[in-house]
């Protein structure tokens, strides 16, 4: 695989479109015809447009030519965008003079008058402006015209030899609205670029990418989301967890309880991610928040992604616990995004945690639920194998990850929609439990790959007093089943107590 090249490389082109350089390692080669394929409404024309502006932002002349859309049209995408198209060329191959019937003949085919005269007038507004970066929108136009197979494909080497020869870096745009079998384009291109778009069952529709070849240079491969939003496209690039590797002090620290940390063999290790799992309402997303709280009582940064509930509501149930979190979202240490599932995509949601980790510096990072998150994704196969590689990146770099996961049913056997109980560090398991007449709340830790954790199962409770764990509940049997037999005199935990609150 060839080096990535800077963006300043004088052999190389950028896109202008925020990922995808990323994923060309640098831009395009210089001088070269790229095929951008992809149904009606993909994002082609945005893409060449962000293309063209980003040369002229260079100082490079910028050329399009349209067979498909008018300068009017082109003109009120790029206003939709904020953009203006003056720094541009806009050539419209199909003008009003050419529909007049009186200029029809019939002497020789339609075709072979249109295709020759079409080609001339490309390649003498080429002379004309010698521009740098061209697009040629579209192929299927030029397909019509060309009537045959054979005719297409010289007249598409002849155009690729033609710009070659003027120093031209050219997108040819194509709507695949040919035979999809039909792959001599791609012959013939120096790269192809595939865009996708696909609506979920609800929600936003969902748009990825895919470099299919690119000559001469290494390239990230496999799928990449992109958004397609006012501003243009902005791709998400594929996680590699292999290249981010980092270094990091691997000690223990403290989740501000120490009947926690106890339980956890002292509690939490940076480079790990532990799994809080349980029913709804037993206390997973307030012992995270607990955990977070005592991050940045230790000057470290920390997001967390909501998908849950609402900021309001979490920001108040905290307060009302003695856990102030305002002031922390105040002064930029902590950053909670609130997100809607049915408008995220994996690939954009890995990018904003890399922005935490990489331009924010979050040290701590909570993703409150994982059974929200699932309904992001097109299928279980791809949220396993995205959270994977995400929980691999934020390992190697450093960071302490707690994953909030809600099982079904109060009492007695529990499931939940996805297991990744496999990729977790430790795992939290919380239960219900009745008792005296009521219900209470147990904890244990059942896994930790990288501290001897305790194996006793702690009362947990909530209240005015904060976050309380109690002492190992050594005389109960059956507490996992939610319906424990009492063998001895362990006392309970009572407000207000505050036994093992850390001071």
């Amino acid at each position: 695989m060839t080096s990535t090249p800077s963006l300043s490389d004088p052999a190389r082109v950028t896109t202008g479109i925020s990922g995808l350089d990323e994923i060309l390692n640098g831009g395009l080669t210089r001088d070269r015809v790229y095929l951008v394929e992809g149904s009606p409404g993909t994002g082609k024309t945005t893409l060449s447009l962000q293309f063209l502006l980003e040369g002229a932002g260079r100082g490079e002349t910028g050329l399009y030519i349209t067979l498909s859309e008018t300068a009017k049209e082109l003109t009120a995408v790029a206003a939709s965008h904020g953009w203006s198209l003056d720094a541009l060329t806009l050539f419209e191959l199909v003008s009003e003079a050419e529909l007049d019937a009186d200029s029809e003949q019939s002497i020789l085919h339609p075709s072979e008058v249109e295709l020759g005269e079409t080609t001339r007038e490309v390649m003498r507004k080429i002379d004309e402006l010698r521009p740098a970066r061209v697009v040629f929108d579209s192929l299927s136009e030029l397909r019509l015209l060309a009537q045959n197979p054979l005719r297409y494909r010289r007249q598409i080497l002849a155009f690729k030899q033609f710009f070659a020869s003027r120093n031209c870096t050219v997108l040819m745009l194509d709507d695949r609205t040919a035979d999809p079998t039909d792959l001599q384009l791609h012959s013939i291109a120096h790269g192809v670029l595939s865009l996708e778009q696909a609506p979920p069952e609800f929600g936003a529709e969902r748009r990825r990418l895919r470099i299919i070849k690119m000559r001469g240079i290494g390239f990230r491969g496999g799928y990449h989301d992109f958004a397609l939003d006012k501003g243009g496209l902005t791709v998400f690039p594929r996680l590699v967890a292999s290249r981010h590797h980092g270094s990091f002090d691997d000690r223990p620290v403290s989740t501000g309880n120490r009947g926690l940390d106890a339980l956890l063999g002292g509690g939490l290790v940076p480079g790990t991610n532990t799994l809080l799992s349980g029913p709804s309402g037993v206390g997973k997303t307030t012992t995270a928040v607990r955990c977070m709280l005592a991050a940045l009582e230790r000057g470290e940064r920390a997001t967390y992604y909501l998908f849950d509930e609402g900021l309001k509501t979490l920001l108040v149930r905290s307060r009302l616990l003695g856990m102030e979190l305002q002031p922390y979202l105040d002064n930029g240490r902590l950053t909670i995004s609130q997100i809607d599932p049915a408008g995220l995509s994996p690939g954009e949601f890995s990018c904003m945690v890399r922005d935490a980790v990489e331009h924010d510096r979050s040290t701590f990072l909570v993703v409150d639920s994982l059974n929200a998150y699932l309904h992001a994704m097109p299928g279980e196969q791809f949220l396993i194998l995205q959270m994977h590689e995400l929980l691999s990146y934020l390992n190697q770099r450093g960071v302490k990850t707690l994953l909030i996961l809600g099982q079904h049913g109060v009492l007695g056997d529990m499931r939940s929609d996805l297991d990744l109980s496999y990729l977790s560090d430790g795992i939290l398991l919380f239960r219900f439990f009745e008792s005296e007449g009521s219900i209470r709340s147990a904890v244990s830790v059942i896994k930790s790959r990288i501290s001897a954790h305790e194996h006793t199962i702690r009362e947990f409770k909530l209240g005015s007093a904060g976050l309380q764990v109690g002492e190992a509940l050594s005389d109960f049997e059956g507490l996992l089943s939610g319906m424990p037999s009492y063998k001895g005199q362990v006392s309970l935990l009572k407000e207000p107590a505050v036994a093992g609150v850390a001071g």
